[in-house]
């Protein structure tokens, strides 16, 4: 991967960006780690706008994934194509917040789509 990766550079000490440069498409990568539910609201905050900070930094035909810890529950009900079945039961502050911020900017929680074991 190391000769496909075009650059690279940190958002924040929550999260990094790399832009891969495989042929045929562009892949930019955003590795996060949010804030725990003991932060204060404002780093929340503060940490999705680094999210939009880094997503501007990729051209918008570039395949974009974004994967870490967001130290959130969406629970297990479906939203639209957001979030699957699979998601654990509890919903917390954090977790709708996170389906939100998906819904504005399509994208998709994808460990909430496949049946894990029971936790």
């Amino acid at each position: 991967m190391t000769k496909n990766l075009g650059s690279w550079c940190t958002i924040s000490h929550r999260g990094i960006i790399a832009n891969m440069v495989p042929k045929p498409f562009n892949l930019g990568i955003i590795q996060v780690y949010a804030p725990t539910p003991a932060c204060k609201d404002v780093e929340v905050e503060k940490f999705y706008g680094n999210i939009e900070k880094a997503k501007g930094y990729l051209k918008s035909q570039d395949i974009t994934i974004i994967m870490g810890d967001f130290n959130a529950k969406v629970g297990d009900k479906s939203v639209n194509d957001v979030v699957g079945p699979n998601g654990i039961r509890t919903v917390y502050e954090r977790g709708l917040r996170l389906v939100q911020w998906c819904q504005i900017n399509d994208f998709n929680i994808t460990n909430t789509w496949y049946q894990n074991q029971p936790r």
